[in-house]
Protein backbone atom coordinates (compact mmCIF):
# COMPACT_ATOMS: atom_id res chain seq x y z
CA UNK A 1 0.00 0.00 0.00
CA UNK A 2 1.31 3.18 -1.33
CA UNK A 3 1.38 6.51 1.82
CA UNK A 4 -1.29 8.58 0.35
CA UNK A 5 0.27 11.83 1.47
CA UNK A 6 3.85 10.92 0.29
CA UNK A 7 2.13 10.41 -3.05
CA UNK A 8 0.48 13.70 -3.45
CA UNK A 9 3.69 15.30 -2.38
CA UNK A 10 5.72 13.45 -5.06
CA UNK A 11 2.83 14.51 -7.74
CA UNK A 12 3.57 18.07 -6.42
CA UNK A 13 7.06 18.04 -6.38
CA UNK A 14 6.93 16.87 -10.11
CA UNK A 15 4.86 19.68 -11.16
CA UNK A 16 1.35 18.22 -11.31
CA UNK A 17 -0.95 20.88 -11.18
CA UNK A 18 -4.56 20.10 -10.70
CA UNK A 19 -6.56 16.63 -10.32
CA UNK A 20 -9.65 16.50 -12.84
CA UNK A 21 -12.12 14.04 -10.52
CA UNK A 22 -15.50 11.98 -10.41
CA UNK A 23 -15.23 10.34 -7.27
CA UNK A 24 -14.79 6.63 -6.33
CA UNK A 25 -14.30 4.57 -3.43
CA UNK A 26 -11.20 2.98 -4.46
CA UNK A 27 -9.38 6.23 -4.65
CA UNK A 28 -10.93 8.10 -1.74
CA UNK A 29 -8.50 8.49 -0.10
CA UNK A 30 -6.30 10.03 -2.58
CA UNK A 31 -9.31 12.68 -2.94
CA UNK A 32 -8.81 13.24 0.74
CA UNK A 33 -5.59 14.50 0.34
CA UNK A 34 -5.45 16.19 -2.64
CA UNK A 35 -8.35 18.52 -1.01
CA UNK A 36 -6.09 18.25 1.97
CA UNK A 37 -3.32 19.98 -0.55
CA UNK A 38 -5.39 22.32 -2.36
CA UNK A 39 -3.08 25.13 -1.90
CA UNK A 40 -0.77 22.89 -3.96
CA UNK A 41 -2.67 21.26 -6.52
CA UNK A 42 -5.68 21.90 -7.10
CA UNK A 43 -8.70 19.56 -6.55
CA UNK A 44 -11.40 19.88 -9.49
CA UNK A 45 -14.55 18.09 -8.89
CA UNK A 46 -16.10 17.75 -12.34
CA UNK A 47 -19.59 16.43 -13.59
CA UNK A 48 -18.72 13.66 -15.85
CA UNK A 49 -15.96 11.82 -16.83
CA UNK A 50 -15.92 13.66 -20.02
CA UNK A 51 -15.89 17.02 -18.73
CA UNK A 52 -13.16 15.71 -16.51
CA UNK A 53 -10.97 14.59 -19.63
CA UNK A 54 -12.06 17.56 -21.70
CA UNK A 55 -10.75 20.49 -18.83
CA UNK A 56 -7.73 18.13 -18.68
CA UNK A 57 -7.11 18.56 -22.20
CA UNK A 58 -7.57 22.49 -22.06
CA UNK A 59 -5.28 22.86 -19.07
CA UNK A 60 -2.44 20.73 -20.64
CA UNK A 61 -2.59 22.60 -24.03
CA UNK A 62 -2.02 26.09 -21.85
CA UNK A 63 0.39 24.03 -20.04
CA UNK A 64 -0.65 22.75 -16.90
CA UNK A 65 0.02 19.10 -15.87
CA UNK A 66 -3.63 17.68 -15.07
CA UNK A 67 -4.32 14.36 -14.03
CA UNK A 68 -8.16 12.50 -14.80
CA UNK A 69 -9.17 9.90 -11.94
CA UNK A 70 -12.64 8.33 -12.81
CA UNK A 71 -13.39 4.57 -12.30
CA UNK A 72 -14.01 1.93 -14.59
CA UNK A 73 -17.73 2.28 -15.83
CA UNK A 74 -17.07 6.13 -16.15
CA UNK A 75 -14.20 5.51 -18.05
CA UNK A 76 -17.28 4.80 -21.00
CA UNK A 77 -18.48 8.28 -20.39
CA UNK A 78 -14.80 9.74 -21.01
CA UNK A 79 -14.75 7.30 -24.87
CA UNK A 80 -15.35 10.09 -27.69
CA UNK A 81 -13.17 12.60 -26.00
CA UNK A 82 -10.25 10.17 -25.79
CA UNK A 83 -11.10 8.75 -29.44
CA UNK A 84 -11.98 12.14 -30.71
CA UNK A 85 -10.10 14.62 -28.95
CA UNK A 86 -6.57 13.34 -26.92
CA UNK A 87 -5.97 10.89 -29.79
CA UNK A 88 -6.37 13.03 -33.11
CA UNK A 89 -4.11 16.40 -31.12
CA UNK A 90 -1.74 13.96 -29.37
CA UNK A 91 -2.55 15.51 -26.18
CA UNK A 92 -1.64 12.96 -23.22
CA UNK A 93 -2.01 13.29 -19.64
CA UNK A 94 -2.33 11.00 -16.43
CA UNK A 95 -5.25 9.04 -16.66
CA UNK A 96 -5.98 6.93 -13.54
CA UNK A 97 -8.99 4.33 -13.35
CA UNK A 98 -9.94 2.36 -10.43
CA UNK A 99 -10.59 -1.13 -11.78
CA UNK A 100 -13.68 -1.93 -10.01
CA UNK A 101 -13.69 -5.83 -9.79
CA UNK A 102 -16.95 -8.19 -9.36
CA UNK A 103 -18.26 -11.07 -7.25
CA UNK A 104 -21.58 -12.37 -7.71
CA UNK A 105 -23.61 -11.46 -4.79
CA UNK A 106 -21.06 -8.82 -3.21
CA UNK A 107 -20.69 -6.49 -5.95
CA UNK A 108 -22.96 -3.83 -8.13
CA UNK A 109 -24.12 -5.50 -11.24
CA UNK A 110 -22.70 -1.86 -13.26
CA UNK A 111 -19.10 -3.56 -12.51
CA UNK A 112 -19.42 -6.67 -13.66
CA UNK A 113 -18.93 -6.59 -17.37
CA UNK A 114 -15.51 -4.02 -17.13
CA UNK A 115 -14.40 -6.73 -14.30
CA UNK A 116 -13.16 -8.77 -17.00
CA UNK A 117 -13.36 -6.21 -20.19
CA UNK A 118 -11.53 -3.17 -18.77
CA UNK A 119 -8.38 -3.68 -21.12
CA UNK A 120 -10.39 -4.50 -23.99
CA UNK A 121 -11.84 -1.20 -24.00
CA UNK A 122 -8.48 0.57 -23.07
CA UNK A 123 -7.06 -1.40 -26.06
CA UNK A 124 -10.25 -0.47 -27.87
CA UNK A 125 -9.64 3.34 -27.58
CA UNK A 126 -5.83 2.96 -28.79
CA UNK A 127 -4.27 3.01 -24.92
CA UNK A 128 -1.79 0.78 -23.30
CA UNK A 129 -2.72 0.40 -19.44
CA UNK A 130 -0.45 -0.71 -16.30
CA UNK A 131 -1.52 -1.57 -13.09
CA UNK A 132 -0.55 1.16 -10.85
CA UNK A 133 2.17 -0.04 -8.41
CA UNK A 134 1.04 -0.09 -5.09
CA UNK A 135 4.28 -1.55 -3.13
CA UNK A 136 6.39 0.74 -4.82
CA UNK A 137 6.15 4.70 -4.51
CA UNK A 138 8.76 5.38 -6.99
CA UNK A 139 7.52 3.01 -9.56
CA UNK A 140 4.28 4.44 -9.27
CA UNK A 141 5.36 7.78 -9.88
CA UNK A 142 7.12 6.80 -12.23
CA UNK A 143 3.98 4.71 -14.24
CA UNK A 144 2.32 8.44 -13.71
CA UNK A 145 4.94 10.24 -15.53
CA UNK A 146 5.16 8.08 -18.38
CA UNK A 147 1.47 8.66 -19.69
CA UNK A 148 2.43 12.25 -20.19
CA UNK A 149 4.52 10.91 -22.87
CA UNK A 150 2.34 7.91 -24.09
CA UNK A 151 -0.93 6.84 -24.79
CA UNK A 152 -1.25 4.88 -21.60
CA UNK A 153 -3.82 4.63 -18.71
CA UNK A 154 -2.89 3.66 -15.27
CA UNK A 155 -5.24 1.15 -13.45
CA UNK A 156 -5.61 1.32 -9.54
CA UNK A 157 -6.53 -1.69 -7.17
CA UNK A 158 -8.58 -1.12 -4.41
CA UNK A 159 -6.34 -0.57 -1.51
CA UNK A 160 -3.66 1.01 -3.22
CA UNK A 161 -3.50 3.73 -0.80
CA UNK A 162 -2.85 4.35 2.73
CA UNK A 163 -6.17 5.85 4.78
CA UNK A 164 -6.16 9.95 5.15
CA UNK A 165 -9.14 11.37 6.30
CA UNK A 166 -10.22 14.97 5.30
CA UNK A 167 -9.38 17.89 7.36
CA UNK A 168 -11.77 19.60 9.88
CA UNK A 169 -11.97 22.49 7.23
CA UNK A 170 -13.59 20.41 4.57
CA UNK A 171 -15.84 18.15 6.21
CA UNK A 172 -19.34 19.05 5.74
CA UNK A 173 -22.15 19.71 8.61
CA UNK A 174 -25.32 18.05 7.51
CA UNK A 175 -26.91 17.92 10.91
CA UNK A 176 -29.61 20.82 10.67
CA UNK A 177 -31.16 18.28 7.89
CA UNK A 178 -33.24 15.67 8.19
CA UNK A 179 -31.72 12.32 7.10
CA UNK A 180 -32.45 11.26 3.67
CA UNK A 181 -34.73 8.09 5.04
CA UNK A 182 -36.66 10.38 6.86
CA UNK A 183 -37.98 11.69 3.68
CA UNK A 184 -38.02 7.79 1.75
CA UNK A 185 -40.55 6.02 5.01
CA UNK A 186 -42.74 9.00 4.03
CA UNK A 187 -42.56 8.44 0.10
CA UNK A 188 -43.63 5.29 1.12
CA UNK A 189 -46.59 6.07 3.36
CA UNK A 190 -47.73 8.55 0.37
CA UNK A 191 -47.12 6.21 -2.25
CA UNK A 192 -47.51 2.58 -0.92
CA UNK A 193 -51.24 2.25 -2.94
CA UNK A 194 -50.88 4.55 -5.55
CA UNK A 195 -49.63 3.11 -8.74
CA UNK A 196 -46.52 4.77 -9.57
CA UNK A 197 -42.89 3.80 -10.86
CA UNK A 198 -39.95 5.02 -8.70
CA UNK A 199 -36.14 5.08 -10.20
CA UNK A 200 -33.64 5.56 -7.74
CA UNK A 201 -30.36 6.86 -9.20
CA UNK A 202 -27.16 4.79 -8.44
CA UNK A 203 -25.53 4.62 -5.20
CA UNK A 204 -26.67 5.25 -1.61
CA UNK A 205 -30.23 6.49 -2.90
CA UNK A 206 -30.76 3.13 -4.44
CA UNK A 207 -29.74 1.64 -1.62
CA UNK A 208 -31.47 3.16 1.06
CA UNK A 209 -34.59 3.04 -1.00
CA UNK A 210 -34.28 -0.93 -0.73
CA UNK A 211 -34.23 -0.12 3.24
CA UNK A 212 -36.79 2.27 3.60
CA UNK A 213 -39.05 2.25 0.61
CA UNK A 214 -40.68 -1.62 0.57
CA UNK A 215 -44.15 -0.91 -0.11
CA UNK A 216 -43.74 0.98 -3.66
CA UNK A 217 -42.80 0.08 -7.31
CA UNK A 218 -38.98 0.42 -7.20
CA UNK A 219 -36.42 -0.05 -9.62
CA UNK A 220 -32.86 0.34 -7.72
CA UNK A 221 -30.47 1.40 -11.05
CA UNK A 222 -27.21 0.46 -10.26
CA UNK A 223 -24.84 1.96 -12.76
CA UNK A 224 -25.59 4.45 -15.48
CA UNK A 225 -24.82 7.90 -12.89
CA UNK A 226 -26.60 10.56 -14.45
CA UNK A 227 -29.84 8.38 -16.60
CA UNK A 228 -32.00 8.27 -13.54
CA UNK A 229 -33.93 10.97 -15.38
CA UNK A 230 -34.27 10.04 -18.60
CA UNK A 231 -35.48 6.54 -17.54
CA UNK A 232 -37.72 8.02 -15.56
CA UNK A 233 -38.99 9.91 -18.56
CA UNK A 234 -38.87 6.89 -20.82
CA UNK A 235 -41.22 5.07 -18.26
CA UNK A 236 -43.60 8.62 -18.17
CA UNK A 237 -43.69 8.47 -22.08
CA UNK A 238 -45.06 4.56 -21.58
CA UNK A 239 -48.06 6.29 -19.88
CA UNK A 240 -46.91 5.69 -16.13
CA UNK A 241 -47.27 8.37 -13.32
CA UNK A 242 -43.10 8.18 -12.18
CA UNK A 243 -41.50 9.33 -9.48
CA UNK A 244 -37.39 9.66 -9.54
CA UNK A 245 -34.76 10.04 -6.22
CA UNK A 246 -31.85 11.87 -7.61
CA UNK A 247 -29.64 13.33 -6.10
CA UNK A 248 -26.72 16.57 -5.95
CA UNK A 249 -23.72 14.86 -8.36
CA UNK A 250 -26.17 12.73 -10.13
CA UNK A 251 -28.22 16.04 -11.46
CA UNK A 252 -25.32 17.70 -13.29
CA UNK A 253 -23.96 14.37 -14.69
CA UNK A 254 -25.88 14.71 -17.94
CA UNK A 255 -28.31 17.61 -17.78
CA UNK A 256 -29.20 16.84 -21.35
CA UNK A 257 -31.82 15.09 -19.68
CA UNK A 258 -33.45 17.72 -18.32
CA UNK A 259 -33.80 19.75 -21.29
CA UNK A 260 -35.08 16.75 -23.03
CA UNK A 261 -37.49 16.12 -20.22
CA UNK A 262 -38.79 19.57 -19.77
CA UNK A 263 -39.74 19.32 -23.75
CA UNK A 264 -42.50 17.14 -22.65
CA UNK A 265 -43.33 18.68 -19.30
CA UNK A 266 -47.21 18.59 -20.39
CA UNK A 267 -47.58 15.35 -21.36
CA UNK A 268 -46.37 13.22 -18.84
CA UNK A 269 -46.63 12.92 -15.29
CA UNK A 270 -43.21 12.77 -13.38
CA UNK A 271 -41.68 13.97 -10.34
CA UNK A 272 -37.97 14.84 -10.04
CA UNK A 273 -36.92 14.35 -6.23
CA UNK A 274 -33.21 15.47 -5.92
CA UNK A 275 -31.93 14.80 -2.54
CA UNK A 276 -29.38 17.47 -1.87
CA UNK A 277 -26.45 16.25 0.33
CA UNK A 278 -24.11 18.08 -0.98
CA UNK A 279 -21.71 15.22 -1.43
CA UNK A 280 -20.69 12.09 -2.92
CA UNK A 281 -21.67 9.85 -0.09
CA UNK A 282 -20.57 6.35 -1.80
CA UNK A 283 -16.87 7.67 -1.94
CA UNK A 284 -16.35 9.27 1.06
CA UNK A 285 -18.35 12.14 1.53
CA UNK A 286 -16.69 14.58 -0.38
CA UNK A 287 -18.09 17.54 -1.14
CA UNK A 288 -19.51 18.30 -4.52
CA UNK A 289 -18.74 22.15 -4.66
CA UNK A 290 -22.11 23.05 -6.46
CA UNK A 291 -23.44 25.47 -4.18
CA UNK A 292 -22.91 28.18 -6.44
CA UNK A 293 -26.61 26.24 -8.08
CA UNK A 294 -29.86 26.75 -8.17
CA UNK A 295 -31.22 23.51 -9.01
CA UNK A 296 -35.02 25.28 -9.50
CA UNK A 297 -33.83 27.60 -11.88
CA UNK A 298 -32.20 25.10 -13.97
CA UNK A 299 -35.09 23.33 -13.93
CA UNK A 300 -37.57 26.14 -15.24
CA UNK A 301 -35.27 27.36 -17.57
CA UNK A 302 -36.04 24.06 -19.16
CA UNK A 303 -39.42 23.96 -18.83
CA UNK A 304 -39.91 22.23 -15.90
CA UNK A 305 -42.46 22.94 -13.20
CA UNK A 306 -40.07 23.84 -9.77
CA UNK A 307 -40.48 26.66 -6.93
CA UNK A 308 -38.12 28.62 -5.97
CA UNK A 309 -37.89 26.85 -2.62
CA UNK A 310 -35.72 24.52 -1.07
CA UNK A 311 -37.25 22.23 1.24
CA UNK A 312 -35.60 21.01 4.32
CA UNK A 313 -37.86 19.39 7.01
CA UNK A 314 -40.38 16.76 6.75
CA UNK A 315 -43.31 18.65 6.68
CA UNK A 316 -42.39 21.11 3.59
CA UNK A 317 -41.71 17.94 1.87
CA UNK A 318 -45.37 16.90 3.00
CA UNK A 319 -46.73 19.80 1.60
CA UNK A 320 -45.10 19.38 -1.49
CA UNK A 321 -45.92 16.04 -2.17
CA UNK A 322 -49.77 16.34 -1.61
CA UNK A 323 -49.72 18.43 -4.04
CA UNK A 324 -47.73 16.87 -6.72
CA UNK A 325 -49.58 13.45 -6.45
CA UNK A 326 -52.56 16.18 -7.64
CA UNK A 327 -50.77 17.67 -10.18
CA UNK A 328 -50.04 16.28 -13.94
CA UNK A 329 -46.62 17.36 -16.01
CA UNK A 330 -42.99 17.28 -14.75
CA UNK A 331 -41.97 18.88 -11.70
CA UNK A 332 -38.49 19.08 -9.42
CA UNK A 333 -38.24 19.20 -6.14
CA UNK A 334 -34.96 19.64 -4.44
CA UNK A 335 -34.74 18.63 -1.04
CA UNK A 336 -31.67 18.77 1.85
CA UNK A 337 -31.16 15.65 3.67
CA UNK A 338 -28.00 14.64 5.64
CA UNK A 339 -26.42 11.30 5.48
CA UNK A 340 -27.92 8.15 6.73
CA UNK A 341 -25.40 5.25 8.15
CA UNK A 342 -24.70 2.54 5.45
CA UNK A 343 -27.36 0.25 4.31
CA UNK A 344 -26.87 -2.73 2.42
CA UNK A 345 -27.00 -3.45 -1.23
CA UNK A 346 -30.36 -4.85 -2.59
CA UNK A 347 -29.97 -8.54 -3.30
CA UNK A 348 -29.04 -9.11 -7.02
CA UNK A 349 -32.20 -10.33 -7.56
CA UNK A 350 -34.14 -7.10 -6.43
CA UNK A 351 -31.63 -5.35 -8.71
CA UNK A 352 -32.44 -7.42 -12.17
CA UNK A 353 -36.05 -7.69 -11.34
CA UNK A 354 -38.04 -4.70 -13.30
CA UNK A 355 -40.64 -2.53 -11.63
CA UNK A 356 -44.25 -3.70 -12.90
CA UNK A 357 -45.33 -0.72 -15.48
CA UNK A 358 -48.37 -2.65 -17.36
Amino acid sequence: MLDTNTFIKHLISNGYSHLCVVPCSFVKNLINASINYRAKIEYVACASEAVACSIAAGLKISGKKPIVIVQSSGLTNMGSCITSLLKPYEINFPIIVSWRTYKEGDSEIQHKHLASNLPNLVEAYGYKHAILNKHDMNIAIKQIDECESMNQICFLEKETFSKVELLKEHKLDLSKYPKRSKYLKLLNDKYKDIDSVFIGTTGNTAREMYSFMPDTNNFYMAGNMGGALSVGLGVAKAGKKVVVCGGDAEFVMHMGGLTTAGRYAREIDLTYILFDNESNKSTGGQNTYQRHLDYNQLARFSGINASSDVINEIAGFNLALNKNINEHGVRLVVVKCAHDDETPRPPIEVVKSLPAVY
